[in-house]
């Protein structure tokens, strides 16, 4: 029995594990472009901004070593915030969902997996 390319149900393992996965990702890049400015009051108190994003959590994590747990709350939070906004969303679900559907699809025409459409075809033989 050939499977229908264009059959919109999805089964359990589609609807728990490979769209979430693909939402972590999108979330998690998604996350990393967005550079939220925040003002506040430095040691002087004196005004200024202090962004976050996974860059600047990452950054400070390798700037902190050991001490990350302590000094990186605020990007953690941050990054966070940003995250579960994201999974909480219900049209970025429906977005992810008809992305890993239209995936899917093209799937089930070609039997070629995304990874291996994606690649780039070698230039000299």
């Amino acid at each position: 029995m050939a499977l229908d390319p264009t059959e919109q149900h999805l089964r359990h393992v589609e609807k728990d594990v490979l769209i979430p996965k693909i939402m972590r990702e999108k979330a998690r890049e998604r996350c990393s472009e967005q550079v939220q400015g925040w003002i506040g009051l430095n040691s002087f108190q004196k005004p200024y901004y202090w962004y976050h994003g996974l860059k600047d959590f990452t950054k400070c994590c390798k700037d902190s070593g050991i001490l990350m747990v302590v000094k990186c709350r605020k990007e953690n939070s941050a990054l966070k915030e940003c995250l579960t906004a994201y999974y909480n969303d219900p049209a970025f679900y429906e977005e992810c969902k008809m992305e890993y559907l239209k995936e899917r699809e093209e799937f089930r025409k070609t039997g070629i997996p995304t990874k291996k459409r994606l690649q780039k075809l070698p230039t000299s033989m």
